[in-house]
């Protein structure tokens, strides 16, 4: 694998490629610390700048964890963080967006994270009862004051980010982006284009599904998220398969791998582009980081959107409530 290179987020420098760190404290069973945390050191140690984690991932846990993590490495990442469930896991969704929360929740994050500031702050999610000019601006004045360096914000709908952007340069827009997501690339992605805020894709890799490791979900925890998703539920995943199927095929032929195939086309989208592929274990960060290495031809390119055209992925991405908080 070549040295990562750099992309950029607006103004903000970043690698290409990021981590994101959800799934070591939260929605795919259990996790090791040690395990984690030297996943961490190794992304670190080839390149990774670009750390994605939130304060609603494991009730806070992942915060401290990264904050364990790069404790006397600081001036090597490029630390992105998130706010707005104020619900814990499993109790009914809330999000909040008012001026008082997000001062609240910077300061809980500065804490846990052990650092003086944060490079990158997201609203996780947009709250439908406060001005998405009142949030913004309440973390405007958190980059005035030195605590976060650059403003993000997650899962929001074109005409939000377009306000947002008019009261604080919005540097990035953090996403579900992939070969079974394309949701956002009607108006979204044009948008962020126009106004220069660059791209984050989560979940690139459809939850690991696009690897083709999981043919059923009877491995997975009993705590796995992916359990209650649409796309795995019976009837859908096995139509989902076929797909997977023929992105081995095309990958075989290329000696890469389906993920590496999948994460490539992303990469190909844009410089504006930088997904945060998720694990725990370091043989899948050194193979998702293998991705930036491939490149693609027009007409593979090509090839992979028919062998995954959007109108034959089963199931949506999240359940009938998740989805009600997205795209707005």
């Amino acid at each position: 694998m070549t040295d990562v290179p750099t992309r950029y987020l607006g103004e903000l420098a970043v690698s290409a490629q990021g981590l994101g760190c959800m799934g070591m404290s939260h929605g795919y069973g259990a996790s090791d610390d040690a395990q984690s945390i030297a996943t961490l050191h190794h992304a670190l140690d080839l390149g990774v700048t670009l750390l994605d984690t939130a304060d609603f991932y494991g009730a806070g846990h992942n915060e401290e964890l990264i904050g364990r993590a790069v404790a006397g490495r600081r001036d090597e990442v490029v630390l992105a963080t998130k706010f707005g469930f104020a619900n814990r896991l499993g109790e009914p969704t809330l999000i909040r967006g008012d001026a008082a929360y997000v001062r609240q929740a910077c300061e809980a994050s500065l804490r846990r994270l052990g650092v003086d500031h944060i490079d990158l702050y997201y609203q996780h999610r947009v709250d439908p009862r406060v001005p998405i000019e009142e949030t913004v601006g309440a973390m405007a004045e958190l980059v005035r004051a030195g605590k976060v360096r650059y403003l993000g914000l997650s899962e929001a709908g074109a005409g939000t980010i377009r306000r947002a952007h008019a009261v604080h340069p919005i540097s990035a827009l953090q996403s579900e982006w992939s070969l079974w997501t394309r949701d956002l690339e009607a108006e979204t992605v044009p948008v962020c284009r126009e106004l220069g805020i660059g791209l984050v894709p989560f979940s690139p890799l459809g939850r690991g599904f696009l690897t083709g490791r999981y043919s059923s979900v009877d491995g997975l925890a009993e705590t796995d998220v992916r359990r209650g998703q649409p796309r795995f539920a019976d009837g859908n995943l096995e139509r989902n398969l076929a797909i997977v199927a023929k992105l081995d095929e095309l990958a075989a032929a290329r000696s890469v791998t389906a993920g590496q195939l999948a994460l490539a086309w992303l990469q190909h989208r844009g410089d504006d582009v930088v997904p945060i592929p998720g694990t725990r274990r370091q043989r899948y960060l050194e193979e998702n980081l293998a991705a930036l290495d491939v490149g693609l031809s027009a007409e593979e390119i090509a090839a992979i959107e028919a062998a995954a055209p959007p109108e034959h992925i089963a199931g949506s991405r999240y359940d009938a409530t998740s989805l009600t908080f997205v795209n707005r």
